[in-house]
């Protein structure tokens, strides 16, 4: 097949064909073009018996034009009708007469031919004009009249729209004078270049209907069952439909395409549904690319412009944007444009595009780089001016140089914005890095650097957090432009939102040295410096090395701008333990309607998760809910799911499975296990295995503690709720070591953080159920979890420790008291938790002591036991030698546990508390050495008690009220007694101590 472009006809694939049984000489039929190329056959029958026929073919180029006139001129010869063709081109077009003269040159001479001639080419000296052009319009006529008077005679004109004017003058008058002639004028016009009224042949309008058959035969593309027939034939083996509809929309139906396409699979020996499934589409496009690449290389410097502009401009392309990016030239862009649809480069349409991004691609694939920018930075000052929507602005930006003007970054950002509501995050980013690229204020660049870290977050988390380090660059990196603008209200607040999702996301170690500059860069006093060193905090606790004794220091009321540091406050002190009315307080006022905007989200999700700790559930609810939805309506994904891990913690306290398990599966949804920070993924795997535990589900439970987790996820708060997890779930499986060594080292994690309460996670009692009954050091923990839940004095975690305390006596074997006999300690202690909780209509000492009263164990005879020390209930020490009735309880009533715990009380909560392995004061005398070094005194029990549960020597000061140096004193002298050599045989040597004691 032969296609024209505007400057000079280039030689294609050869037609489609499909083989046809028949005798020799019968040509191959057209796949796909059955019903014209019966017509055709048709019109050559009638013109053997005399009757004339013009026929004009249209279609685009590509479309297989050329293939049905070679069809026709071969079943002509085939016929013993006598054929004579010529091909007019563009760069003829000016040439007077060059199409008449090359039919003339083919005219046969004689009614018969012993074969055909081969079209498109003249046998020497067969013409009677050969090598001479006509010099009227009238020779035409003569000549080819004079030729059909000796018999049938096919005329044929292939691309008839570049046809010169005096040849096509000629045509036209011979169409009228066909009445009565064996003459067939068939000719072909590409529909991209449409012909004028002056451009038409047309038969006399004078002669009857029936005295010369006209028709136009308009080609479309090739239906989908064609395009099967053939691939099957080229490709010789089936077809899938898959591939099948993927072959007919990359080749649109185009014959030319499709052999290019099909010929590429050929020749690297590849077959329909094998290999890689872009090889199709890489297919298509380098057929595409090979062919615009040819014609580019044929068409004239102006049209080549006009088609860098169409390229430039892309779908938003108008004549008054070709004009301004082409510059001046000769030719019109009307003219232009009805020249370059000639190539078939360009798509139907009212407004002028190329057909492909391939063939855009291939148009300015030879400019170089800066010319290339420019004329994109030209189409979008261009395309400013004329006010085009942001989308094509920002499509011509993206490949722009450097414009350095504000509605440049605008256009992009709102257009940025647009695609990540739209589900459309890969091509936000490419906008938000072009965006990058521009001169911005300090606050617009921290603002794009956080919208591109939300972009990237679902598919590259890593990538994401560097955009926020890069986000809270300070003047301490040498940045003085941010030195000027530190007192910027915009500024902060661009850098508190860069630094809560980094935290949110469980990114708090690398970034926090860089929030710490950002907290001091921003105006003192201003809510935005009280946000920042909110989370400084928050990542000072939460990184695996906790930094030790800085607290937020705040007077019980504080002004509105510093409410960030109330939450963080509230969520420490729920944390510590100490005072439940001060943290209820502070997180009450961290979450006011009238400061809210003076807090960011994952500092209120921590003052909820302190609402959580006091017991406060409904009321925490409430105010994640408003954290989530703002944290959706802003795009922070890692916001949305802190909340919803917060919220599972305060349903799971609630007692409410069925809404924390809904709650973590639509976390997991918004923020995937890879999208987390390693230090924060530990933390959706122990809540998942703790409900699957609560569910009975321990098979379930243990696939989800066996996901892979990412390197550097150790020693965060998350780690302590893994271990927590892992320790309950192997304390279902009757693997108690196990058990014992996870609780133990959560315990060590959150005590290295002073997280001591037991309403963050009870592994103190989940920890004595994984000794033996009777294990003195069980004893020492359950003792020290009440204690520690009564001094916090929420009613759910003072319910969970005494109902833990009722189950530990039971397990140890003791006979019940008779009914309606209460258990001294355990009555006693559930009556001062009603007299010191806050009101609570539905708490009564039966809910409180969490089982029957009757059942309750009995005290057994005293068990001798390293005394505890005890505090008031504000949290000051008593004394050296003094206990508060609710912080010791005797040996004689404290039992191991074994068992899981009721699910119904399983409080969990926010970071875990630590473990201070303490045992109850006994009823007896202190507990003497294994190796008669003389009796512990009373201190030293405390402190080899609180040692041996896992406190350092600072926890132990600070629980006992001393001074690190007595701690240390205290412990050698322990040490020499005990005869040991240092803390890991501490725990041993207590044990043997205890069960050697009289009484034992």
């Amino acid at each position: 097949m032969e296609r024209t472009t505007a400057a000079h006809p280039v030689r294609a694939t050869p037609p489609v064909h499909r083989a046809r049984p028949g005798g020799a000489g019968e040509p191959a039929a057209l796949v796909g073009r059955d019903t014209e190329a019966g017509l055709l056959h048709g019109l050559l029958g009638q013109l053997r018996t005399g009757r004339p026929a013009l026929v004009e073919v249209h279609g685009p180029p590509g479309i297989g034009r050329s293939a049905l006139l070679d069809h026709t001129a071969a079943l002509a010869h085939g016929t013993g009708v006598r054929v004579a063709a010529a091909r007019a081109t563009a760069e003829e077009a000016g040439l007077p007469h060059g199409v008449a003269g090359r039919l003339l040159a083919r005219l046969p001479e004689a009614p018969a031919r012993t074969g055909p001639v081969p079209y498109g080419t003249a046998r020497p000296g067969a013409g009677r004009a050969d090598g001479v052009r006509p010099r009227r319009t009238a020779d035409l006529c003569a000549g080819v009249l004079e030729a059909a008077a000796g018999g049938p005679l096919l005329l044929v004109v292939d691309d008839v729209q570049w046809a010169d004017p005096q040849s096509l003058r000629g045509l036209r008058s011979l169409a009228r004078r066909m009445t009565g002639v064996p003459l067939m004028l068939l000719t072909s016009r590409n529909s991209a270049v449409p012909a004028t009224a002056d451009e038409r042949i047309d038969a006399c309008a004078l002669a009857g209907e029936d005295a010369v058959a006209h028709h136009a035969l308009t080609l479309g593309p090739l239906p989908d069952g064609a395009v099967g027939e053939f691939l099957a034939g080229t490709c010789r083996a089936p077809v899938d439909e898959a591939f099948l509809a993927d072959a007919v929309r990359h080749a649109e139906g185009s014959p030319a395409l499709m052999r290019s396409i099909v010929g590429r699979f050929v020749r690297h020996g590849w077959t329909p549904g094998t290999g890689p499934a872009g090889r199709l589409e890489e297919s298509a496009a380098e057929a595409v690319r090979e062919r615009t690449v040819r014609t580019l290389a044929l068409l004239p410097d102006e049209l080549l412009g006009v088609l860098r502009a169409i390229a430039v401009a892309g779908p938003d392309c108008t004549p008054g944007l070709i004009d301004a990016l082409a510059g001046p030239r000769a030719l019109g862009t009307s003219r232009a444009l009805a020249l370059l649809r000639g190539t078939g480069l360009l798509a139907p349409g009212p407004r002028p595009a190329l057909r492909t991004a391939a063939a855009a691609r291939a148009v300015l694939a030879e400019l170089g780089s800066e010319h290339r920018e420019e004329l994109h930075a030209r189409a979008a000052d261009w395309a400013h001016r004329a006010a085009l929507p942001d989308r094509a602005l920002a499509r011509m930006l993206l490949d722009a140089r450097r414009i350095g003007a504000t509605w440049a970054v605008q256009a992009l950002r709102r257009e940025a914005e647009e695609c990540r509501a739209t589900g459309r995050p890969g091509r936000a980013a490419r906008l938000l890095e072009r965006a990058l690229r521009e001169p911005v204020p300090p606050a617009l660049r921290i603002r794009l650097l956080t919208d591109l870290s939300a972009a990237v977050l679902p598919t590259e988390p890593e990538a994401a957090s560097r955009h926020l380090y890069r986000a809270l660059q300070t003047p301490a990196d040498g940045s003085a432009a941010v030195a000027d603008t530190a007192a910027d209200a915009e500024t902060g607040r661009a850098l508190l939102r860069a630094a809560e999702l980094l935290v949110a996301r469980g990114d708090v170690d690398t970034p926090r040295p860089r929030i710490a500059r950002a907290a001091d860069a921003v105006r003192p006093g201003s809510a935005e410096r009280s946000g920042l060193r909110a989370l400084h905090w928050i990542t000072e606790y939460s990184r695996p090395d906790p930094a030790d004794g800085v607290e937020p220091l705040l007077p019980d009321s504080c002004p509105p701008e510093r409410s960030a540091e109330a939450a963080v406050a509230a969520w420490r002190t729920a944390q510590r333990g100490r005072n439940i009315d001060r943290a209820r307080r502070l997180a009450r006022t961290a979450l006011a309607p009238q400061v809210r905007e003076h807090v960011p989200l994952t500092v209120r999700a921590a003052a909820a998760h302190a609402l959580v700790l006091t017991g406060d559930t409904a009321e925490a609810r409430r105010a994640l809910d408003e954290v989530l939805v703002q944290a959706e309506r802003s795009d922070a994904r890692a916001v949305a799911g802190l909340a919803l891990l917060v919220t599972c913690l305060a349903e799971l306290r609630a007692g409410r499975d069925t809404a924390a398990a809904e709650a973590l599966d639509r976390c997991e949804g918004i923020m995937p296990g890879r999208c987390w920070h390693p230090l924060m993924a530990p933390g959706p795997l122990a809540l998942r295995a703790l409900l699957h535990l609560r569910r009975g589900d321990r098979t379930a439970a243990e696939r989800a503690l066996a996901a892979e987790l990412p390197p550097g996820a150790e020693g965060g708060l998350p780690w302590a709720y893994l271990l927590y997890a892992r320790g309950r779930v192997a304390l279902a499986g009757g693997t108690r070591e196990q058990a014992f060594a996870d609780l133990l080292e959560c315990g060590r994690q959150l005590l290295a953080r002073q997280a001591v309460n037991p309403a963050v996670l009870p592994w103190r009692s989940a920890a004595a159920r994984a000794r033996e009954p009777g294990d003195p050091l069980a004893a020492a923990l359950l003792a020290e979890e009440r204690r520690r839940a009564l001094l916090w004095g929420s009613p759910a975690a003072m319910a969970a420790a005494l109902g833990e305390g009722a189950a530990a006596a039971g397990a140890g074997g003791t006979p019940a008291p008779g009914r309606g006999r209460p258990v001294s300690w355990q009555y006693r202690q559930a009556l001062v938790a009603l007299g010191t909780a806050p009101s609570s209509g539905h708490l009564t000492v039966d809910s409180l002591l969490g089982s029957d009263r009757g059942a309750a164990a009995a005290p057994r005879p005293a068990t001798p036991a390293l005394p505890l020390p005890s505090r008031s209930a504000s949290g000051s020490a008593s004394g050296s030698d003094s206990r508060s009735a609710s912080g010791a309880a005797s040996g004689s009533d404290s039992r191991s546990a074994s068992g899981p715990l009721p699910p119904s009380r399983f409080p969990s909560v926010s970071p875990p508390p630590p473990a201070s392995v303490r045992t109850p004061a006994g009823g007896g005398a202190p507990g003497r050495t294994a190796r008669g070094g003389g009796p512990l005194t009373r201190a030293e029990q405390r402190v080899a008690a609180l040692a041996a549960g896992g406190l350092g020597n600072r926890a132990v000061a600070e629980e006992l009220a001393v001074t690190p140096r007595t701690v240390e004193l205290h412990l050698t002298k322990v040490y020499r007694k005990l005869g040991i050599r240092g803390r890991p045989q501490l725990a041993a040597a207590l044990r043997r101590t205890a069960g050697g004691a009289p009484g034992a």
